[in-house]
């Protein structure tokens, strides 16, 4: 076979010369065929990443939607949770357990459960709360990148299935965060797009018009939940399962809800889905996140929802909040010298500074002022002397619930209540703790009356009977 001669550069290093026509034919054949690697210096994306698209200015595929796609996908997640689980439900384990006090080491089962959306850069996510809870371990997984990260719940408003997480480990990392919709901003029968990662595959998104902005969707419920259902937004948009806890965006790519929820195939319907309004979004964040606590600190003020700047809407007598002179209308302009517009950076600030004097600068009646607050831990202040304080009672936790230990002779409570009984809840509300039922007193003014629902149990002879009853005390 004859040797090719070197081809000389310009600078005078030899080029190997190119192989034979035949060889390159044949180094081709075998490349087509997956036998060979890419040959060096070709720009061949790794098999990994999918090759981007060729789009020439102008493409009339990139409309609205696509756009929209590519704005919100970066932001949405899989939710997979862990359970730790043994093998006790296994017979032979369980007869092992029983006979001989053997033990199976708990195990730990992954579940993906649904989707979710960061809001903020620094890894807020919002979901649903029947996506996280009853959990010990909480996974997120990006559609668009597959990067898995842990998160911990931040806040859970269980009445309107809005729960919002926080990926762990990522101190000073900002993530793409997709833009909340003004809560007035809906238009029926515009375009929609459902966003989510289900089982962690990878971004899925399906397209349809918003079909209703106030919709009460009780079929869509299972029997027994209790869930405020007002005003769900319903649309065609196809909400697989898995997709619970998604976005559902406009053509702007804004957040105007969460897909919750569809309604069952037997009842005869067809792509009828819901989802929660960011107006009920932006209440659940203000409730949990700016309410009478933030994080085990006592603040004492809730936030009007949604508002920016955010505005204060009620101040609870007694709090921090009314130590420091917050009335209800103050606009709040910086925290602790800084500008603050969002109820989360608010919360996350506030909570850093627990225990510790901030200043708050306020803005009321067009007028500025700075004050100064300082935020006290909930436990410290709703524990039981409050409670004997309000009912002149004596409780304490146990595991058949909170226990009268004692009752004051001159108390409201006295002749009403004796001691062994068990206080159940107050004004129809289950209170299993002491500070539960504390914050729901510190509620009341001198003189309010309140139920509470206790029990009392009776011996009869080899028999422990348990007799229920509701009693009315006045509040000093």
């Amino acid at each position: 076979m004859r040797r090719h001669p070197d081809v000389p550069t310009p600078n005078g290093a030899p080029v190997a010369a190119r192989p034979p026509c035949w060889a390159r034919w044949a180094i081709a054949a075998i490349a087509l065929a997956g036998g060979l690697p890419p040959l060096a210096g070709t720009n061949t994306p790794p098999a990994t990443v999918p090759p981007t698209p060729i789009v020439e200015p102008g493409d009339i595929r990139r409309d609205a939607t696509v756009q929209a796609i590519e704005k919100v996908m970066p932001a949405v997640v899989n939710i997979s949770t862990r359970v730790r689980s043994s093998r006790l439900d296994d017979p032979v384990e369980q007869w092992l357990s029983d006979f001989f006090g053997y033990r199976q080491r708990p195990t730990m089962k992954e579940y993906s459960r649904g989707s979710g959306v960061v809001i903020d850069p620094d890894g807020y996510v919002l979901t649903n709360v029947h996506v996280v809870q009853d959990v010990d371990d909480i996974r997120v997984q990006f559609a668009d990148t597959g990067e898995t990260l842990e998160a911990e719940r931040i806040a859970l408003s269980a009445s309107k299935d809005v729960a919002l997480l926080r990926i762990r480990g990522t101190a000073g990392r900002r993530f793409k965060a997709v833009k909340l919709a003004r809560e007035d901003d809906l238009l029926l029968g515009e375009t929609v797009i459902a966003l989510g990662n289900p089982f962690g595959l990878g971004g899925s998104v399906s397209r349809g018009i918003l079909s209703s902005k106030s919709r009460r969707a009780t079929g869509a419920v299972p029997e027994g939940t209790r869930l405020d259902i007002e005003d769900w937004l319903q649309t065609d948009a196809s909400i697989n399962p898995g997709n619970s806890g998604g976005p559902l965006v406009n053509l702007k790519g804004e957040l105007l809800g969460l897909s919750v929820a569809v309604l069952p195939a037997n009842v005869g319907a067809q792509g009828i889905g819901f989802a929660i309004p960011i107006r009920r979004v932006n209440e659940a964040l203000a409730e949990t996140l700016s309410g009478d606590s933030v994080a085990g600190w006592w603040f004492g003020a809730r936030l009007e929802p949604g508002r920016r700047p955010l505005v204060i809407r009620s101040v609870q007598p007694g709090s921090p909040a009314d130590a420091a002179g917050l009335k209800a209308g103050d606009q709040i302009q910086e925290l602790g010298g800084k500008p603050v517009d969002h109820v989360i950076e608010f919360n996350r600030r506030l909570v850093a500074g627990g225990g510790r004097d901030m200043t708050l600068t306020l803005k009321r009646s067009n007028a500025a002022r700075t004050v100064t607050v300082r935020l006290v831990k909930e436990a410290d202040y709703f524990d039981a002397r409050l409670v004997r304080r309000r009912l002149g009672l004596s409780v304490e936790r146990s595991s058949a619930g909170l226990v009268i230990k004692s009752v004051d002779a001159d108390g409201p409570a006295s002749g009403r209540v004796a001691a062994g009984m068990v206080i159940d809840g107050m004004d129809g509300q289950a209170h299993g703790d002491v500070m539960g039922l504390a914050k729901a007193l510190n509620g009341k003014r001198a003189g309010d009356r309140v139920d509470l629902l206790v029990a009392a149990y009776r011996r009869a002879g080899p028999f422990v009977r348990r007799e229920e009853g509701i009693v009315n005390v006045a509040v000093r």
